[in-house]
């Protein structure tokens, strides 16, 4: 049975799907759309130059489905996919779903109620680790914590909340927020990482978000991207945080200086957890890149040891004094032991708890 057409051409909603060969999963993702209990959406399937099936299953759901819409579109990536479907959608607040990810059927009524409530720029909730081999599993991942959720907070008196992870598709957007402000992805070709730099944006120009704490959408984690293996993406995340770089210089000078620790910690987050992704032939030469840069943000004094944990403050000083041995004794993938083992080398019993009590 075909679901007709919106009553209306300004949905409360508009949820964007980037799509590029990820037939595997896609359906999954499209159906947890059409199960939501909240109805006023659209969706915009934004199908960027697929060479697998995905373009014949999309078709099965805008025949079916008047909700659904399609922007097919040369390949151009990632970036680009997101600024156009921004461009074209008619909602009155933007969603994100990934191709490989799929939602709980409460998950828009409970961010767009929030959202019409407290007439929020921003609404965000907590979502799972998922993975379906080799059995099915979650993890709640709690980017939002107990102190930031079910209330309006001001990113700029609170300012914890640029530390999350980004998850840009567990929250939505005012679409007028985002135009105004001139928030959109960079749209550098075949690059990753692209909610980095777009997640400092949304914080910088907004003082009322609503944060949730229960978790609405299931984020795939076992159909990994090949970037880690990519020469050419390799440094993909410097480029996000130049953008933050460039973003931050144009805020007013009180933002800019209460910020600047907070960019410094991201920058750490980021290169550590980039470092560890990449192939071992990679990783050597983006280690100079992030001990250059690192060092740099403590000579210009960006560096506040209190918002970072003890021994990522010890872990941090002993990338940017030592890299060749950091280099040498870092652990990556390691287990439980091994883990433990460096930071007791590094620090002492001590230092040990703390990094697995965080």
């Amino acid at each position: 049975m075909r679901v007709d057409k919106l009553k209306t051409t300004s949905p409360a909603l508009s949820i964007l799907v980037p799509i590029y060969n990820t037939e595997r999963y896609l359906e999954q993702a499209l159906d947890s759309l059409q199960s939501q209990t909240f109805q006023d959406f659209e969706i915009i399937c934004i199908n960027d130059g697929s060479t697998d099936g995905s373009r014949n299953i999309i078709q099965k759901y805008l025949d079916l489905d008047g909700r659904f819409r399609i922007i097919d579109k040369p390949n151009s990536g990632y970036g680009a996919s997101m600024n156009r479907g921004i461009k074209e959608a008619h909602g009155e607040y933007i969603g994100i779903l990934e191709p490989d990810d799929f939602l709980e059927p409460g998950a828009l009524n409970s961010l767009i109620s929030k959202a019409k409530e407290t007439d929020a720029d921003v609404v965000k909730a907590n979502y799972w680790f998922y993975w379906s081999e080799p059995e099915e599993r979650n993890r709640t991942i709690s980017v939002i914590k107990p102190e930031m959720a079910n209330r309006i907070l001001d990113p700029q008196e609170e300012p914890d909340i640029y530390l999350a992870l980004p998850s840009i598709w567990s929250a939505i957007y005012r679409r007028d927020y985002l135009l105004e402000n001139q928030i959109e992805f960079l749209e550098t070709p075949g690059a990753s990482f692209q909610d980095l730099s777009f997640t400092f944006k949304i914080w910088a120009y907004t003082h009322i978000v609503y944060l949730l704490e229960e978790p609405i959408l299931h984020y795939r984690q076992d159909n990994e991207a090949s970037s880690v293996n990519n020469p050419e993406k390799a440094f993909c995340v410097c480029t996000e945080l130049e953008e933050i770089e460039r973003t931050l210089e144009s805020l007013p000078d009180d933002q800019q200086k209460k910020l600047k620790p907070f960019v410094y910690r991201m920058k750490y987050d980021n290169y550590m957890w980039n470092y560890q992704r990449l192939a071992p032939e990679l990783r050597k030469q983006f280690l100079k890149r992030m001990v250059q840069d690192l060092r740099r943000g403590r000579e210009e004094g960006n560096y506040k040891p209190e918002i970072f944990g003890s021994w990522q403050a010890k872990n941090l000083e002993y990338l940017v004094k030592n890299p060749d041995d950091f280099y040498k004794k870092f652990p990556i993938n390691p287990s439980r032991s091994q883990k433990a083992w460096y930071y007791f080398k590094l620090g002492g019993p001590k230092l040990l708890l703390d990094a697995f009590n965080r």
